[in-house]
């Protein structure tokens, strides 16, 4: 009990620093573009990164958690992150700021995998849906900081003071799983030798993947393109909200994000995987529309629950997460896993960016900011990637050949 008790809680500091530094950007976004000078294009690369190093680590990550563990390759990893907060803490210039977003990005890939991993190996199925959804949703808190605290915290100290203190806790948290977990239960196997090389392409080859990959992709890379960056912008360009005001939505966004992980796993047990998205998909999509309107000026209470809905709505991605592992057996548990996030954090990486780029494309005001019809544009195209990736998973037949 004492093992298990220690497991939930490193990982979960570790989950909840990794949602923390994605999610800072878009509270501190103008405070960015003003210090480092970048334009809305280079914010959006720049803060992409972080996803670009996450995705890229994803398939390796795999491989490392099914052969060495999570007690290694978590620690490990984690200090990449703890190196990347400092750099990005003392940036000077775009390349900087760049670097140090990578490096975090690297560290913090194996935040949700790691934990998935090992708890799929700690508790047992019956325990392990609902586990899940409560340590993801309370790792997700990490956003919840990430909006109306952290405009706080920055307005008091500074963004570089806040990107010292986030190495220090990461560089903490890798040496309490380091010192304080294991990989399995005593006398339990976690690994079968032999079968812990290779793999993805029996992944690739599958039409469970085809299903899953690009669901997530533009689930999580929908949700995440606003929630870590450009939803506050968004709110402080098109509405004239302060940057504390806009914050506090993205508080709501972090907080329906919470409750969605909460509620995932339970639903998913009720209506099964696909039937859950035939739900959350079309809602989901619809608020992204509605979000896209440009000519229809939401009042707070709306936009709020807008942004609370896309939080809940977003969060059955954890659905996707189960749904790919339950595909392959356990000692392939990992890279399913990691294959799939990746599709979703490589989907947060270039939805971000192309935000950017509809922006800077579309131009600016008389003030400098971006035009309404920008971003009106970048909200409807991710709609409707959002709506077909769902269509395609809900409708397509679980049981098409491979490839």
């Amino acid at each position: 009990m004492r093992d298990r008790f220690l497991l939930f809680w490193c990982f979960g500091l570790g989950y909840f620093i990794s949602n923390f530094l994605r999610a800072a950007n878009a509270v501190i976004a103008p405070d960015l573009r003003a210090d480092l000078g970048l334009s809305g294009a280079d914010l959006g690369v720049m803060t992409s990164l972080f996803y670009v190093g996450f995705a890229a680590v994803q398939l390796p990550l795999g491989g490392a958690l099914d052969r060495y563990g999570t007690r290694t390759t978590m620690p490990l990893l984690m200090l990449f992150a703890a190196v990347g907060a400092l750099i990005f803490a003392g940036a000077q210039d775009f390349a900087q700021a760049a670097l140090g977003r990578t490096l975090i990005g690297i560290g913090m890939a194996g935040g949700l995998m790691g934990l998935l991993k090992a708890f799929g190996i700690w508790f047992g199925p019956q325990r392990y849906p609902i586990l899940s959804s409560v340590m993801v949703s309370l790792g997700a808190s990490g956003g919840l900081v990430a909006a109306s605290p952290l405009a706080w915290a920055n307005a008091q100290v500074g963004w570089r003071a806040v990107f010292v203190g986030c190495a220090v806790f990461v560089a903490v948290s890798a040496a309490l799983i380091a010192l304080l977990t294991r990989n399995a239960p005593a006398g339990a196997t976690w690994q079968q030798p032999g079968t812990t090389r290779g793999g993805f392409g029996q992944i690739f080859r599958s039409a469970a993947f085809w299903r899953i990959g690009p669901m997530n992709f533009f689930l999580i890379g929908s949700l995440l393109a606003l929630q870590t960056l450009w939803g506050a912008p968004f709110l402080i360009e098109v509405y004239g909200y302060s940057t504390a005001e806009a914050a506090a939505q993205l508080l709501l966004l972090s907080g329906g994000l919470a409750l969605g992980y909460l509620a995932s796993g339970p639903m998913a047990t009720w209506r099964g995987n696909r039937g859950s998205f035939a739900v959350v998909a079309p809602i989901f999509v619809g608020c992204l529309v509605l979000l896209g309107q440009p000519l229809v000026q939401w009042p707070p209470y709306i936009i709020g629950t807008l942004y609370a809905a896309l939080g809940f709505t977003g969060a059955f991605n954890l659905v996707l997460l189960t749904d790919i592992r339950q595909q392959f057996p356990q000692h392939m548990s990992g890279r399913a896993a990691t294959t799939v996030n990746m599709c979703g954090f490589g989907g947060a990486a270039l939805l971000q960016s192309l935000f950017g780029v509809v922006l800077s494309a579309a131009g600016r005001d008389a003030t400098g900011n971006y035009l309404p019809a920008g971003y009106s544009v970048a909200l409807l195209a991710l709609a409707l990637g959002t709506g077909v990736a769902g269509w395609r998973y809900v409708r397509v037949p679980a049981t098409i050949p491979d490839l």
